[in-house]
């Protein structure tokens, strides 16, 4: 659901502008120093509790890295969401992408907690490839390509190892039969006064867009439909999407007698230069899943560090790992074990451990990473057809002629 593209739509929803905290935050873009407090407080969410950790403990046995550092760290009804589970009532699962390019580690992190969720819930994953917002945001683009894009995009979700019998996989232009009842019933309580106030958009903007926000609320809804019973919708995803689901699918769900879905929302992997997150517009600072393994060493080891100008002064006043995106990569991803993690931050703080030995020691995690991600990945082409829906005889699976 992430987009990046040649224009920039200006949205009122909860972000800075440049000048103010230096940081953006739209559907679209994203950008600058964020303060994911600011966040909270602009969005109108409601930080993780140690509660909730605690429930999530009591359910699944276990508090996922992701919670327990805070990855995952504000909600809007997680807590109803567990009370409906602890009642005996099963919950379904929501995300997504817009397939903007080559998908890069920052991508994968709401898809890995989305899959932990399915494991331990036993949740169905209704994920909505948004082919037809890339074409529309973007004045070059093309649905041949964003199509092509998705398919492509969809080999790194299978390589995480979702349950096909548990997951649905759908690009909006190949399920649109299927979706343009409920879109058009959203959109029927949507005025275009608050799209303006929700999105930003503007006289320029193209009405596809305009309408597109009905879509990507529409699937909070879809498993209600297919089922004919109303079933609660948990969303894992990157804040910046919150719009769709605070503005429209939120709003709009009591008017069409369904559960307003709740969410969780996720910070952005960092990117390897001076601040901001991972993004596929600075490919020099992101790591691809498809990037070779020479390409990850190149890229790591000339990554930012927060080390100090000499040898003499880190060994005395210790580097700064808060601002490290190496050691950032290890607190999100590459160090599971927190007594370890704590080990790299304490070494690295004291001065202990040099900037050059913490980037050699992740380049090859990341390298190990990614080659083993390649190899599911490239089995994961002839698994394609277990995954992906359609409106093609009557919405049943599909072949879906990927080469």
């Amino acid at each position: 659901m992430e987009i990046v593209a040649d224009e920039v739509i200006s949205s009122r929803t909860g972000s800075d502008s440049d000048g103010d905290k230096g940081f953006v935050v739209t559907p679209w873009v994203v950008k600058g120093q964020l303060d994911y407090a600011k966040l909270v407080e602009q969005f109108g969410t409601t930080p993780i509790s140690k509660e909730i950790l605690e429930r999530f403990k009591k359910i699944t046995g276990e508090i996922h890295p992701f919670l327990r550092r805070g990855i995952f760290y504000s909600h809007r009804d997680l807590d109803w969401i567990l009370d409906r589970y602890e009642a005996g009532e099963e919950f379904f699962l929501y995300t997504g992408r817009g397939p903007t390019g080559n998908v890069h580690l920052g991508h994968l992190i709401p898809w890995i907690f989305t899959k932990y969720l399915q494991d331990k819930f036993g949740a169905e994953l209704y994920f909505q490839f948004t082919d037809d917002e890339r074409f529309l945001y973007s004045p070059k683009e093309t649905l041949e390509n964003t199509k092509k894009t998705a398919y492509d995009n969809l080999l790194d979700l299978i390589a995480l190892g979702f349950d096909p019998k548990k997951t649905f996989v759908f690009l909006d232009t190949d399920y649109m039969e299927t979706m343009y009842p409920i879109a058009a019933s959203i959109a029927k309580h949507v005025t275009l006064s608050s799209a303006r106030s929700i999105f930003g958009f503007e006289n320029s903007t193209n009405i596809g867009m305009i309408f597109f926000p009905t879509i990507e609320a529409a699937t909070c809804f879809l498993p209600c439909i297919l089922k004919g019973k109303n079933i609660p919708c948990l969303i894992p995803a990157a804040i910046d999407q919150d719009p769709y689901w605070r503005g429209v699918a939120r709003e709009v769900a009591p008017k069409l007698g369904y559960y307003k879905p709740a969410q969780i929302h996720g910070k952005f992997m960092p990117g390897l230069g001076q601040g901001g997150k991972m993004s596929a517009s600075q490919p020099e600072t992101a790591i691809f899943t498809t990037d070779s393994p020479k390409t990850v060493e190149k890229k790591v080891l000339s990554s930012f560090t927060g080390g100090r100008a000499t040898v003499e002064q880190q060994r005395r006043l210790g580097a700064q790992a808060d601002i490290c995106p190496v050691y950032h990569y290890f607190y999100f991803l590459f160090e599971q074990d927190d007594s370890e993690l704590g080990r790299i931050y304490n070494d690295c703080t004291s001065g202990t451990l040099l900037c050059g030995d913490c980037k050699l020691l992740l380049a090859e995690r990341v390298k190990e990473y990614v080659i083993r991600h390649q190899e599911k990945r490239e089995k994961a082409r002839q698994l394609v057809d277990d995954f992906i829906v359609s409106d093609v005889r009557g919405g049943l699976r599909k072949k879906s002629g990927l080469s």
